[in-house]
């Protein structure tokens, strides 16, 4: 959590992904710019989904660790808010397998921080004693760590689909410094490399563990979070003892990271959960496409499927297509903010701020899931004077870490802000098991129903002007007489206000959202995919155009060339033959040069520069 020699068609869902989301790879016709606010039409495109959406998320980690102790009243208010359907609506949660700092250690990260580890130290360990712990000895295991965090996943385990364990460091005796909190050097590996197979042993444990005491299955495991940074690192006191960082981390670079997924494969099966590998929780996706290429194909293979943080955004694309080249699932697996000036519960400006993230998360990543990295944060540590001078907005839901067994929710409020009711637009509306589809609108995403009969429009308006947004269904195969459009509107005049059913005409409906709004269009008496929408159309062609030059690949006798001029007799001109079974965005295309009758190849020798081959008509 970031607080701060063989040979392969060209890219063919590469390729076609970037077209279907504007990447610039290949150039369409695209409608004309709009005036600046006054009018949009946002145009859902079922040709162009993803695999069926998994859902919305927590961590749980902080929040959980400090509230599981909490009076009843407090903790069931929080759970509904998180978990209800009038609430958050979640279905995934991500347990933290905290590490721990030694017996002998004074408690200094912030509230919340100090999550339990599974171990059991025998009486009188300090930090210096660094040898005793062993995976196979049953009296090394605490049975009873990490009470409070634990009463969630009691709490919430009928309300969860998916679960995962995590781990933000391995537990101090396994690490260089012998803090949790990192290393003396940031930049340094903390997990002493000698410790991988017992690190691997512990999260494999602990998540067997957790199974068995509360009846769940946990689907995957990710031994790292935000591990290639430089973020994590121990800070001691003049008097020797440690004053921060604040809380668990750990820097691991890519070839630690290889040798605890090696590590972790066996101890996964060895303990009995079938739990697999995700990997590796990077604070961005560019981070994590540098990590990603350092892997080798044995240590990819191990990892079930691909998390990524966002609290950077470029290079989302990359990451997209990194996962549909491996053919792996992709999470966006932790994000959290502010977007605001100082903590307030009115301002639109981090309900906005927010909504539009998760749109650009959803149109450029294309995740199967989106995960909050924690909704509840410390009221005292967000207010004035707490973390920041002005105080902040993280969390969509605060209260105080430091309630007592005494409080009630009169002396320990539960606030929301404006994040908690944009959040809602998105996981009130676009539901596991519907699909994301292609949007033409940067500030719009979209998803068909499960059952293909229906679709929902997420609109952001982060304006200080209302807006006109004519939802335009054309690209949809069949539109009922009786098909509506029904817009709700959360602003600052009211949260998730469901107005009357527009009805279509010209398949089209349109309504006008207020300034600083996002609206929810759910849409009724639409299915399939009209046969003019899918991209790439039967016989048509397209250019290749570099995304920073402009310029366009041009067949040539003797190969390729990069031009900007149109090139004589269509040799600028592709095609995309369509392989496999899969539709949407995972299928695969070749690309081809129907005035040469070559196709594309990137062969693997060499230095992976695109060729021209005889095209066979074979994948």
């Amino acid at each position: 959590m970031a607080r701060r020699t063989r040979t392969r068609r060209l890219v063919a869902a590469v390729g076609i992904t970037a077209l279907a989301t504007g990447a610039a790879l290949i150039t369409v016709p695209q409608p004309a710019a709009v005036a600046a606010t006054a009018a949009v039409t946002v145009r859902p495109d079922p040709s162009y989904r993803q695999e069926k959406f998994e859902g919305w998320g927590t961590s749980l980690a902080w929040f959980a660790n400090v509230t599981g102790g909490y009076p009843e009243e407090i903790r069931q208010k929080l759970a509904r808010l998180l978990f209800d359907d009038d609430g958050l609506a979640l279905n995934i949660a991500r347990y933290n397998i905290g590490g721990g700092n030694a017996p002998d250690v004074k408690d200094y990260l912030r509230a919340g921080g100090a999550v339990e580890g599974w171990w059991r130290a025998p009486e009188g360990t300090t930090r210096e004693d660094t040898g005793w712990w062993d995976a196979k000895d049953p009296a090394d295991w605490n049975p009873r760590a990490d009470a409070t965090q634990r009463w969630w996943v009691d709490r919430i385990k009928n309300d969860i689909d998916h679960w995962e364990t995590f781990s933000n460091s391995p537990p101090w005796f396994m690490t260089r410094s012998g803090y949790v909190s990192g290393g003396f050097d940031a930049a340094q590996d903390q997990l002493k490399a000698a410790s991988a197979d017992d690190f691997a042993a512990y999260l494999a444990g602990a998540t067997r563990r957790l199974e068995k005491e509360h009846g769940i299955k946990v689907d995957t495991l990710d031994p790292f979070n935000e591990p290639n940074t430089t973020y994590w690192s121990t800070r001691l006191g003049s008097d020797g003892e440690p004053v921060g960082g604040r809380q668990e981390g750990a820097h691991m670079g890519p070839e630690l990271q290889q040798r605890v997924i090696r590590a972790l494969a066996p101890a996964l099966r060895a303990s009995g959960t079938r739990a697999k590998i995700s990997a590796m929780d990077e604070t961005n996706p560019e981070v994590f496409a540098r990590n990603w290429h350092n892997y080798p194909a044995e240590v990819r293979a191990l990892v079930d499927r691909m998390n990524v943080h966002t609290y950077g955004t470029a290079g989302r694309t990359t990451v997209r297509d990194l996962a549909k080249a491996a053919g792996k699932p992709l999470w966006m697996s932790e994000v959290e903010g502010d977007w605001g000036d100082g903590q307030d519960f009115a301002d639109m400006s981090p309900g906005l701020g927010l909504a539009q993230h998760m749109v650009d998360d959803l149109r450029e990543l294309e995740p199967r899931a989106w995960v909050f990295w924690q909704p509840v944060e410390d009221y005292d540590n967000m207010k004035p004077g707490g973390e920041s001078a002005k105080g902040g907005n993280w969390g969509s839901i605060q209260l105080p870490f430091s309630c007592t067994a005494e409080d009630t929710l009169d002396t320990c409020p539960i606030r929301t802000n404006t994040k908690f009711d944009t959040a809602r637009n998105f996981t009130h509306y676009i539901k596991p098991g519907d699909r994301l589809i292609k949007v033409d609108d940067t500030s719009s995403a979209a998803a068909v129903a499960e059952n293909g009969r229906g679709a929902t429009v997420v609109h952001v308006n982060s304006t200080t002007a209302e807006r006109t947004v004519t939802v335009d269904l054309s690209k949809f195969a069949r539109v009922s007489r009786g098909a509506t459009v029904t817009p709700v509107v959360t602003s600052a005049g009211g949260k998730l206000e469901r107005h009357p059913a527009i009805g279509v005409t010209g398949r089209k409906a349109t309504f006008t959202v207020p300034a600083e709004s996002v609206t929810s269009f759910v849409v009724t008496g639409v299915s399939g995919v009209a046969e003019d929408a899918a991209v790439p159309r039967k016989d048509a062609t397209y250019r290749l155009t570099g995304v920073h030059s402009g310029k366009h690949l041009t067949a040539t006798e003797t190969g390729l060339v990069v031009k900007s001029a149109e090139a004589p007799g269509g040799t600028q001109r592709w095609q995309l033959r369509g392989i496999g079974g899969a539709t949407g965005s995972t299928r695969r295309h070749v690309i081809t040069d129907p005035a040469g009758g070559k196709r594309l190849t990137v062969r693997a020798t060499g230095n992976h520069a695109p060729v021209l081959e005889p095209d066979r008509g074979r994948p």
